[in-house]
């Protein structure tokens, strides 16, 4: 299996995401969600350019907004946790 490193603030993010779909009642899983994100994806070649062109030009802490979100539940998955890359 291919380790992926991404930055710190997308993970952070991908846990929000997870938070959310636990607030609607989903017990899901980082992967599980990251799977149905690239199951529900067109591939599309222009639209896929324009999704990595827009997040190329994310300003510094773009995705830091969320990351206090009291509203949502704490999820905490069992098994190992990676380390987010800086």
């Amino acid at each position: 299996m291919t380790s992926v490193t991404w930055p710190a603030s997308v993970d952070d993010r991908l846990n929000i995401l997870v938070r959310a779909a636990a607030a609607a009642g989903e017990h899901t899983s980082r992967a599980e969600l990251l799977a149905a994100l690239v199951t529900d994806t067109e591939v599309d070649a222009e639209r896929l350019a324009e999704l990595l062109h827009r997040y190329r030009r994310l300003p510094a802490g773009a995705l830091n907004d969320g990351n206090d979100r009291d509203d949502l539940p704490v999820v905490r998955s069992p098994g190992p946790h990676r380390i987010p890359s800086s």
